[in-house]
């Protein structure tokens, strides 16, 4: 009596093989002018070179660089919690300009000294209106101090100039 063969039926492909996948990735950038844009930017590699040198090379380009880099650097040193809080609260009021300046422009009187008189004993204002205040004095204070260099500021180190 013959031997009984032990076969096992091999499991049906459910996925692509890697070379079936880079087929497929190949055709749409092709069909969506990727492979055309990276071979035109791989045969004017010299040219983009250039541009970039040139455009890079100017004094307006390095400042901006620069300013950029010391703009990203002191938003570093303020905490995310407190950052979140400023930008909402940035938000809000930009929010609220809108609505503001069209009752102002609905209201014909101008509120004469009464209403100024009011705004004055207004307790609630002022407490609104003391973190803006104390914004504007360190604002104040940092102006009326000798500029520094930006290396000298965040380093510590002094320059040779």
């Amino acid at each position: 009596m013959a031997e009984r063969l032990e076969y096992q039926v091999p499991p049906t492909r459910t996925e692509a093989t890697a070379q079936e996948a880079l087929d497929e990735l190949i055709e749409n950038l092709h069909q969506h002018g990727f492979l055309r844009l990276a071979n035109d930017a791989v045969k004017a590699n010299g040219d983009i070179g250039k541009i970039l040198v040139a455009g890079l090379n100017r004094p307006a380009t390095q400042n901006v660089v620069q300013n950029l880099s010391l703009l990203l650097m002191a938003i570093g040193t303020i905490p995310p919690e407190r950052f979140n809080h400023i930008l909402l609260a940035l938000r809000e009021a930009a929010m609220a300009l809108k609505p503001a300046s069209d009752k102002a422009e609905q209201s014909e009187a101008a509120p004469g000294v009464r209403g100024v008189l009011k705004l004055l004993n207004d307790e609630a204002l002022w407490q609104s209106l003391r973190p803006f205040f104390a914004a504007v004095e360190t604002f104040s204070e940092q102006m009326r101090q000798d500029e520094q260099p930006p290396v000298t500021r965040y380093s510590g180190k002094s320059t040779h100039e």
